[in-house]
């Protein structure tokens, strides 16, 4: 589904202080899989997401989605392949306070220009799935832990992506809400969903919903393994 072959990036290049974030991965996203992308901080898990969800461009190599080479596109197809390809969970949630939870879910589909009202009863629809319905008028500061990180993935799932990213979903969550977190990860996956995670938690590179784990450092892919 995604291809990536010998990507590099490369920030501030040329100067004293140039760093290569990644240096030369070749990888294939498998459709509808659970991969993991583990290692420690600055590894360049983070860089490599970015890259593969069209949140920057790599200095230097090629990338496929479904066939279309993606790598050249202008900034504005860049845009839409974003909103449309890719959802997206980030390690600190990234909701807006002073509006509710439904409101928050909707914010990415506002810029497709479908109706409110459609919206909404696809916004509810996403938090009825993760047992939020009761949430759905609250503001987000109101929410737990672990309520918040589930209104980040009805977020994230809004517009229907093919591609799920996370960076670092168990950061600031307890044991349990790790688990449970990884158990909506399985449901996603049934849901034919391709999930790629950044993450150094056992509890998400050591769970039964994961199909493949790639150990990173230094910008490279050290390891492959891959679940029966």
């Amino acid at each position: 589904m995604i291809e990536l072959s010998d990507i590099r990036k490369v920030f501030n290049s040329g100067k004293p202080n140039e760093f290569v974030a990644i240096d030369g991965i070749t990888l294939s996203v498998e459709r509808d899989k659970v991969l993991v992308l583990k290692g420690p901080s600055g590894s360049g898990k983070t860089t490599l997401l970015s890259v593969i969800g069209c949140m920057a461009r790599p200095t230097s190599g090629r990338i496929t989605l479904s066939g279309k080479e993606i790598t050249s596109l202008p900034e504005r197809f860049l845009t839409e392949i974003r909103r449309k390809s890719f959802g997206f969970v980030f390690q600190q949630f990234n909701l807006i306070k002073g509006i509710t939870a439904m409101e928050n879910v909707i914010l990415p589909a506002y810029p497709t220009g479908e109706g409110f009202s459609v919206l909404k009863k696809r916004a509810l629809s996403l938090l009825e799935l993760f047992d939020l319905s009761e949430r759905a008028f609250s503001k987000v500061e109101w929410l737990s832990g672990g309520e918040a990180q589930r209104v980040s993935i009805a977020r994230a799932l809004v517009n229907d992506p093919s591609v799920i990213i996370a960076d670092e979903p168990t950061a600031h969550l307890d044991t349990k809400l790790s688990k449970d977190f990884m158990e909506i990860i399985g449901k996603l996956k049934v849901r034919r969903k391709t999930i790629i995670i950044a993450s150094h938690d056992p509890i998400v590179y050591e769970s039964a919903a994961v199909d493949r784990v790639l150990e990173m450092r230094d910008g490279r892919i050290l390891s492959r393994a891959t679940r029966q």
